[in-house]
C-alpha cells in the first residue's frame, strides 16, 4: 500500500551528520520527523546500501524513508520512496524500478520547472535553493521568497522549501507560505542535534 506523503512538517535530510547517520536518524524519530531522506552524494554504492539498510532499522513505519538519487539503492534497502534532482533517472525509468507504490519526489528551481515536474505526477516536490547554499558543488541559482512564494502558488502536491534555511531564515520561509522545509546544514553540523531539532520542531508549532 503506498503511503501518502504529509502535508506539512519538517524534511529531514541525513547527510554527512557530524552525528553519524545512525545517531541522527535516531534523533529524528525521537522528534516526530514524518520524512527523512538518506544523501550521501559521491558515496561508494555498497556504503550507501549498508548505511540505507542501518537507517530502515531506525526509522519507523509512520516515518517515511527516503533515499535521494538512485531508486536502485532505495528498492535494495526497503526505502519508501527516492527523490530525483534534475540531472538524475527520469521519474518514469525510476516508476519502473519502485512501483506506483513507492513515493517520489522531484527536485525543482523556480516556479517553471515546478510546472514541467507536476506534470510527471510526483508525490511533492522540493522548490530551492531559497537561500544561498554550499551544499552543491554546483549550486542552483537562488530562487528567493518570492520564487518559493511563485511555486507554492502554482503546485498541487506538497512543497519542501529547501537551500540555504537555517536558525536565521526558517521563520520567514514558514511566513512565506511554506509548511514544509528542510535545512542540511543547521542539522547536519550539529554535534548534538537533538536542542536543533526541538527548535525546528517549536518553529512549526508556532
Amino acid at each position: 500500500m503506498k503511503k501518502k506523503f504529509p502535508s506539512s512538517g519538517f524534511y529531514g535530510i541525513l547527510t554527512d551528520p557530524a552525528a553519524g547517520y545512525e545517531a541522527l536518524a535516531e534523533a529524528m524519530v525521537e522528534a516526530g520527523v514524518p520524512v527523512i531522506q538518506l544523501r550521501m552524494k559521491g558515496a561508494p554504492h555498497r556504503l550507501v546500501e549498508r548505511t540505507g539498510k542501518a537507517v530502515r532499522k531506525i526509522v519507523p513505519p509512520e516515518t517515511l524513508f527516503i533515499v535521494n538519487d538512485d531508486p536502485r539503492i532505495a528498492l535494495e534497502v526497503g526505502a519508501d520512496g527516492v527523490h530525483l534532482g534534475r540531472e538524475d533517472m527520469g521519474p518514469e525509468e525510476a516508476r519502473e524500478i519502485l512501483g506506483e507504490e513507492a513515493v517520489y519526489g522531484l527536485s525543482t528551481h523556480g516556479p517553471d520547472q515546478a510546472r514541467e515536474a507536476l506534470e510527471f505526477g510526483p508525490d511533492y516536490i522540493g522548490s530551492g535553493p531559497v537561500y544561498p547554499t554550499p551544499t552543491k558543488e554546483n549550486p542552483d541559482p537562488v530562487i528567493g521568497i518570492p520564487g518559493l512564494k511563485a511555486t507554492l502558488s502554482l503546485s498541487t502536491v506538497p512543497v519542501v522549501a529547501i537551500g540555504g534555511i537555517g536558525p536565521g531564515n526558517a521563520g520567514e520561509v514558514l511566513r512565506a507560505g511554506a509548511r514544509m522545509f528542510s535545512a542540511v546544514r543547521w542539522v547536519n553540523q550539529a554535534p548534538d542535534p537533538r536542542p536543533v531539532l526541538e527548535e525546528i520542531s517549536a518553529l512549526f508549532r508556532e
